[in-house]
């Protein structure tokens, strides 16, 4: 979970200031901050540490956190206090999944959760194939398998185009179709969980979610390495960090 989240954060001051190239600084004082992947990445661990109802955590959560520039569909969900899934295949459902791989007691366990931790707003088949993807190949990292393998896995099972060369022309894009496939391409294809960074941040596009969704497979394959967790964590505030020990101590 922590890669996602430091994905995040390091991701969010390229946002909508694009940063073409490798050479950055990873973290720039209060110029890298948490952003709804994180928020909402931290409800979906509570979710699955409580075993409470989905909708109700993802509410109270944004409520913790009204201010982190959510997506106009979703703001409009949460302030009416949940009820009907809007239909969404944006890349929200993808960002805030990372933690079902690491509470899935199998394979299937894992799609069946993502599935259901992206249905209480995005249950667009795109939506829910998003979540599912990230999730899978998230899990298949901890069960050590290499990137390869995972990538011709992901072609077969969910249709993206692992191929592609998104580091050409690519334009931001908020959709699952458009941004899963890029962030899992730049983790499966990296050495360390920094070149992953650096790749990610590289394409340019919504570049925090991208390093979001590609920061939890990053870290199932490499690990974070320490210095660049710590300074994710000290961002975090209490409420944050205890889900996050919490969630450590149960699920690893």
């Amino acid at each position: 979970m922590i890669g996602a989240i430091a994905g995040d954060i390091i991701g969010s001051r390229f946002e909508f200031e694009n940063h073409r190239s490798r050479d950055f600084e990873l973290f720039a004082g209060e110029a890298s901050f948490f952003t709804d992947d994180t928020v909402l990445t931290i409800a979906t661990a509570r979710w699955l540490l409580d075993g409470e109802n989905l909708t109700d955590v993802v509410i109270d959560t944004f409520k913790r956190y009204p201010n982190v520039s959510y997506g106009g569909s979703f703001a409009a969900w949460a302030l009416r206090g949940g009820g009907e899934p809007y239909g969404s295949y944006g890349n929200g459902s993808a960002m805030r999944v990372s933690p079902v791989a690491y509470a899935a007691r199998d394979e299937m366990d894992c799609l069946s959760l993502a599935e259901e931790s992206a249905a209480v707003t995005h249950n667009h088949p795109e939506g829910i194939k998003g979540a599912q993807a990230t999730a899978w190949a998230t899990w298949m990292a901890l069960q050590g398998h290499t990137g390869p393998s995972i990538k011709a896995g992901i072609e077969d099972r969910f249709g993206y185009d692992m191929q592609r060369d998104w580091f050409s022309g690519y334009d931001f894009d908020v959709t699952c179709q458009g941004t899963v496939p890029p962030a899992l391409i730049c983790a499966l294809d990296a050495t360390s969980y920094e070149d992953f960074i650096r790749s990610a941040v590289s394409i340019g596009g919504d570049t925090d979610t991208i390093c979001a969704i590609g920061g939890a497979v990053a870290e199932a394959l490499f690990g974070v390495p320490d210095e660049i967790a710590s300074q994710a964590l000290e961002r975090l505030d209490d409420y944050m960090l205890g889900i996050v020990g919490r969630f450590k101590e149960k699920f690893g």
